[in-house]
């Protein structure tokens, strides 16, 4: 009796893993606005239908999609900033290797939110609101280390913290573009390293005396 409903449990979570996946790659490709539900589920195996029974209407799909990124992204950023060293340098360092790991290991997720907040700018709507919540959330990580730094006087204090922020993410987000633009042409080790030098290098404060 038990073994219908586990079969249909696993058949409805290999279904929805495998249109996540196919939007996930459509999304990134070709952008959300032209991609098809058609183009969807071939790019899954699945009918049309499989769409609309599991998720009801495309948007749907990049929702969910976005709660991923949100945990991939920004949940396990805070985790690995909580962990790092007590210094704002160690926190930031630990932010720009953490998310060059992502570059790596999840880089369709990052990219597919970098990709989106450029297609639904200005938008309104579901969709917008939840992109906007996310960087809300990465913005307000990296302004927090950047005030730690200034409180500890390691960090610049001459410029507003909010554009210090933004220039750190600014080279958040054009990495991730440089390394899916040029076909991973760049050395990656080598980028990092390049990204965190500029990144420390641009808020440290000037040395005394």
């Amino acid at each position: 009796m038990n073994t219908l409903p586990r079969t249909k449990r696993a058949q409805r979570a290999t279904s929805t893993e495998r249109l996540l996946a196919a939007a996930l790659n459509d999304f990134v490709r070709h952008g959300y606005h032209h991609t098809t539900v058609e183009a969807i589920a071939l790019s899954a195996g699945l009918s049309k239908g499989t769409i609309y029974f599991y998720f009801g209407k495309k948007s749907a799909l990049l929702l969910r999609l976005l709660d991923r990124v949100e945990a991939v992204v920004v949940d396990e950023m805070e985790a690995r900033i909580a962990a790092a060293g007590p210094s704002a340098p160690d926190m930031l360092v630990a932010f720009v290797h953490g998310q060059a790991m992502l570059g790596v290991e999840r880089w369709e997720y990052v990219l597919l939110l970098i990709l989106m907040s450029l297609e639904f700018r200005g938008a309104g709507g579901e969709i917008e609101a939840r992109i906007t919540g996310i960087y809300a959330r990465l913005y307000g990580a990296v302004e927090a280390i950047i005030e730690e730094g200034k409180a500890a006087a390691v960090f610049r204090t001459d410029l507003r913290t909010r554009e210090q922020a933004a220039i750190v993410m600014a080279g958040h987000d054009g990495t991730f573009l440089e390394w899916y633009r040029r076909g991973r042409s760049l050395d990656g080790a080598a980028l990092v390293r390049a990204l965190r030098a500029a990144t420390l290098g641009g808020l440290r404060a000037a040395p005394t005396g």
